[in-house]
């Protein structure tokens, strides 16, 4: 028999590929005992892959603090083209005379994404817009008219770059979209940019060591990685 107390705390998942959050999130209540609540602090598109922390019986409560909590990446960005969705999801259009760029201008064009940023969300995003997702209207053709908005990027380094992919580690605060980074940094540097690849690599104090995968999840030892949810994140 399942222990209720047990079931009260985070699991850190390291979400694989091709998944939604809320699928994985659902993977892990399957395991559960019937009737346990359970969410996530901090959606990750299906793409993305990573630390994605699952929210247990009464650390369902923490949700707000767990979102609040700052969050770091790893992403590759492609310059040279753009996609409709800012990321490989949708097809790429290649910009028109679109050259390398040197290394010494994307630095320079990076320091302007560090600090406190107006930006604006992907067309294709979860926010909702006169009570639709934002996603759902640019589906159809229809503009989203999503204005910008101020987010907190506290680091952003060039880990590496060969035309015209680069690597970055990226440090933010919620409501950051790294997809609006690429496709801000390839308009500064006018030759467009997208997302190619992105990992979570910490949520507050949750780090990718934590994480466990989501296929070595079994019902009988689930206990065992529940972790508590009261300690005090850093970053």
């Amino acid at each position: 028999m399942f222990e209720e107390k047990k079931f009260n705390g985070v699991i850190v998942l390291d979400k694989p590929a091709g998944l939604t959050s809320a699928r994985a999130v659902d993977a892990v209540k399957r395991l559960l005992p019937r009737g346990t609540k359970v969410g996530h602090a901090g959606t990750l598109d299906p793409f993305a892959t990573g630390v994605l922390v699952v929210l247990v019986g009464g650390a369902t409560k923490l949700c707000e603090t767990m979102m609040d909590r700052p969050k770091a990446y790893e992403a590759t960005v492609k310059l040279g083209a753009t996609t409709a969705t800012d990321d490989l999801e949708s097809p790429e259009t290649v910009t028109p005379g679109a050259m390398p760029v040197e290394r010494a201008s994307v630095e320079a064009a990076l320091a302007h994404f560090r600090g406190t940023v107006m930006q604006r969300p992907p067309d294709y995003s979860a926010i909702k817009v006169a009570g639709r997702r934002a996603y759902d209207l640019a589906r159809r053709g229809k503009e989203t008219a999503l204005g910008e908005r101020p987010v907190n990027i506290y680091r952003v380094e060039l880990l590496a770059y060969e035309w015209p992919a680069l690597d970055l580690l990226i440090e933010c605060g919620r409501g950051t979209y790294v997809r609006s980074i690429a496709r801000d940094l390839g308009e500064r540097l006018r030759v467009g940019g997208y997302l190619t690849r992105l990992r979570r690599t910490r949520v507050g104090e949750f780090t990718e060591a934590d994480a466990v995968k989501l296929d070595a999840l079994r019902r009988e030892t689930i206990a065992d990685v529940v972790r508590p949810a009261t300690e005090k994140a850093h970053g």
